[in-house]
């Protein structure tokens, strides 16, 4: 075969090696692609996509390259591939219980992350499992890869203007056309008594200004001002775009929603199935925290208040038991020791009136955070939060029919909240800015179940003679809708 092979020509022989190379380059995709590009049917990026965010996207990195809480699943199915599917999928399905039977790939996971515990998702089906690979694979290769800058509302923002300014120089113009005309009445008057020889004199300018006339056009236009104000300071109540109160913990909306990706509705769980989008409470935060005890920012000092609220322990990692009934003492002792433990290992040449200085603060700013009076002044307890959003009695706003029917993302009302280290109502919320709303942005008719029964609207878009159908269209300028 050698013999044969230098016998060639130089040309055949090349032709023969990238023949072979071809060869091997295809055999080598078709395994890859065998081993972590096949699907069985049914399986659905988007879908994917959905079920990632809402069981993974907390411990796993959205990026599918770096490790957070738990591993990279970039090369999950790669690392799978010498075993059968249905292992991965029990893995899934149950992590402790694969362990248990002895399954290689599962020790070796539990040999690196041990004590952190995977979440077991003993419903999926393996159509659901296979719609999440599908997506990890999409977005691990650069297919389906997040925005850098993060999700972008699907509607066209709607922005109030002010129109002060031209109320103010209609008013103006009004107020000098008054006067003028006032003056040239005066006038006309004047020339007439001279013409039919009456003996007059011209009126000052503080006898135009004072008489009956102008007094009668200034208390006109006082209250024709003075409803405008009364209706527009009603309209205007309650509203507070821009507020941003301060908040018991520095929570950072740029580095859960914006560096790591954390879906909004992780948190905000309400937001898909009820009216309220809902506070997590700290069981939600400690998903993470658990094994996540200091942040980049500020280390211990916002972490130990959601520990000491819930009553978790974090130098021998369990929770304190009836943690409600002991004293503020015991509770003291308890942080204060994880606090000092945990400063001196990041600074080991810290002076001992360094140490406690920085674990007074530490410990003051818990106290400060979780004690106002309410709960009988006690570190136990929910953490009280402000609101930020917060629409009149009178509107009624379901966050599931705009998230889960109308396919809207957060940001299209709540703006780059995963660029925002304090959150603050970015939207005005008004009335006029909701209508504005349902007029420009169109439904997603498109696999939506919830609109079957426009039939008339689904045949004119088949049929070209709709482009798009309105929120309006349906109904969301009616009254009731709101204002029920």
């Amino acid at each position: 075969m050698i013999t044969g092979f230098l016998q060639l020509t130089k040309t055949a022989r090349l032709s023969l090696i990238f023949s072979l190379l071809a060869s091997a380059t295809f055999l080598l995709s078709s395994q890859n692609t065998f081993a972590q590009g096949e699907y069985i049917d049914g399986a659905d990026a988007a879908v994917g996509k959905t079920l990632f965010s809402n069981n993974c996207a907390s411990c796993h990195n959205r990026n599918m390259k770096d490790k957070m809480t738990g591993p990279a699943l970039g090369e999950a199915e790669a690392n799978w591939a010498e075993y059968e599917r249905e292992e991965l999928y029990a893995w899934i399905r149950g992590s402790q219980a694969s362990i248990a039977a002895g399954q290689p790939r599962a020790k070796a996971l539990w040999a690196e992350w041990k004590p952190n515990v995977m979440t077991n998702f003993p419903n999926l089906t393996d159509v659901e499992i296979e719609s999440m690979l599908l997506y990890i694979h999409n977005v691990y290769t650069g297919v389906g890869a997040v925005p850098a800058g993060g999700l972008v509302p699907e509607a066209g923002e709607v922005v109030e203007s002010s129109n002060v300014w031209l109320y103010s120089l209609l008013l103006g113009i009004l107020v000098i056309l008054s006067f003028v005309l006032t003056r040239v009445i005066s006038n006309l008057r004047y020339m007439q008594d001279v013409a039919a020889g009456k003996d007059v004199r011209r009126k000052t300018l503080v006898e135009t200004l004072t008489s009956p006339g102008f007094i009668a056009f200034v208390v006109l236009a006082g209250i024709l001002l003075g409803g405008y104000t009364t209706v527009n300071s009603a309209i205007e109540l309650g509203r507070q775009q821009g507020y941003q109160p301060t908040q018991p913990i520095k929570f950072s909306h740029a580095l859960h929603a914006g560096k790591n990706k954390i879906e909004c509705q992780y948190c905000h769980d309400g937001a898909r199935r009820s009216k309220h989008s809902v506070i997590p409470a700290a069981n939600t935060c400690m998903n993470c925290h658990k094994a996540i005890k200091k942040g980049p920012s500020y280390g211990t000092a916002e972490l130990t208040k959601i520990y000491a609220s819930i009553g978790f322990d974090p130098n021998t990692d369990k929770y304190i038991e009836n943690y409600e009934e002991i004293s503020r003492d015991s509770i003291e002792k308890v942080y204060r020791k994880w606090i000092s433990t945990t400063f001196q290992e990041l600074n080991a040449s810290a002076t001992k009136t360094e140490v406690d200085t920085e674990t007074d603060a530490q410990w003051n700013g818990i106290v400060a955070s979780l004690t106002n009076g309410t709960y009988d002044n006690k570190i136990a307890g929910p953490i009280e939060w402000p609101r930020i959003h917060n629409l009149p009695d009178h509107a009624y706003f379901n966050h599931a029919q705009h998230v889960s029917v109308g396919k809207l993302e957060c940001q299209t009302c709540h703006g780059p909240v995963q660029e925002m280290e304090e959150v603050y109502q970015y939207s005005p919320l008004s009335m006029g800015w909701c209508i504005n709303c349902h007029r420009k942005t169109p439904v997603q008719f498109d696999d939506n179940p919830y609109y079957q029964n426009y039939e008339q609207y689904h045949n004119e878009l088949e049929a070209g003679t709709r482009d798009k159908v309105t929120v309006e269209e349906i109904g969301g300028l009616e009254c009731q809708k709101c204002h029920y």
